[in-house]
């Protein structure tokens, strides 16, 4: 199961963490998640090190600096990596050791803009490290132009060549709501740390991440049983595939079809028959013993055309031997 939490959360989690001079070991640790997901990605698709290019979108908070560190780890594996300031000033540390590493830099502003958004596209591989978990709004000025010009020239995601990994969550997405502020450069990937944010999980948000990595940066929130995860009570959760899968028993030889459950189904109408035949169909692929459809003969005769293992009939709820019931989907009340 993944927990997540409030960015106010893991905000909070990093209190005492900073107060005790640890801040430079956390960037570091979610410098090195990141690369390792950007240089994975280069890998799985076939790039190799020395005949990639990374460029990584430069926020002036931390998250601009977590970007510049992963940038200066990949430039040690030989690919070549220039980072866009998109704001005035950028974590001076990080840019210091990224260009002493061989980085190079171009500022962002309206004259390049366009010359920018044309190297981003020919990428291998973008970085945004915009805009981190304590912005408010989404991109404007130069930078949300830049974004818009990159979409614009790279086309969609799934469509377009060029890889994007996004640093912490993607720039424009609400790390609480999942509210997207557009202009938003959807990512292939999104690798955040210490614990997954909610916005990364809901509405908007859980699209625009793309696959999902929470990097253990030593906060305590990622791992059960924990004291700080035990204090800290997760805003959501949400279930893994194997989550889901250990909720199935296994049938046993001595099975029937009560033992493995039946579940009734009270839903559709003349109007909407498509809803009880599509709510039947999903009930019959979960592997349960026996669907019962409650509804009328005409809707009844359509489910067993295409699901003859369906049970219609007509009556009354209380009256149908059912362990459960879905209701609702597609009913019209008379």
């Amino acid at each position: 199961m993944l927990n997540a939490f409030t960015g106010a959360q893991v905000r909070a989690a990093e209190v005492p963490f900073l107060d005790a001079g640890h801040g430079n070991t956390l960037m570091q640790k979610a410098a090195h998640g990141l690369f390792l997901v950007a240089f994975g990605m280069l890998r799985s698709a076939g790039h190799r090190a020395n005949r990639s290019s990374v460029v990584v979108l430069v926020g002036p908070g931390n998250n601009g600096a977590d970007a510049l560190y992963a940038g200066e780890r990949l430039l040690r594996r030989g690919v070549a990596v220039t980072a866009f300031a998109v704001a005035g000033e950028v974590h001076p540390e990080a840019s210091a050791l990224f260009s002493r590493r061989g980085g190079r830099f171009e500022h962002l502003n309206s004259n390049n803009l366009p010359e920018l958004a044309a190297r981003a596209v020919r990428a291998t591989l973008l970085i945004d490290g915009i805009l981190g978990t304590g912005a408010r709004g989404g991109l404007r000025g130069n930078a949300a132009e830049l974004v818009s010009a990159i979409n614009a020239r790279a086309g969609v995601r799934g469509e377009r060549s060029l890889l994007v990994v996004a640093c912490d969550l993607p720039s424009g997405v609400d790390v609480d709501s999942g509210e997207l502020s557009e202009p938003v450069l959807f990512a292939d990937a999104t690798v955040t740390f210490g614990a997954a944010k909610t916005g990364l999980l809901v509405s908007g948000g859980a699209l625009a991440a793309g696959e999902l990595n929470v990097v253990d940066i030593g906060l305590g929130m990622t791992a059960e049983g924990s004291a700080r995860a035990a204090a800290v009570k997760p805003a959501m959760r949400r279930l893994e595939a194997h989550d889901v899968a250990a909720l199935y028993r296994r049938p046993r030889a001595g099975d029937h079809k009560y033992t493995r459950g039946v579940l009734g189904v009270a839903a559709g109408s003349a109007q909407y028959p498509g809803a009880a035949v599509l709510a039947t169909g999903a009930a019959l692929a979960t592997g349960l013993g026996m669907v019962r459809y409650l509804g009328p003969p005409a809707v009844g005769a359509i489910i067993n055309t295409v699901h003859p293992e369906v049970v219609c009939s007509t009556g009354d709820i209380e009256d149908a031997r059912s362990q459960a019931w879905l209701v609702g989907p597609g009913a019209v009340e008379d």
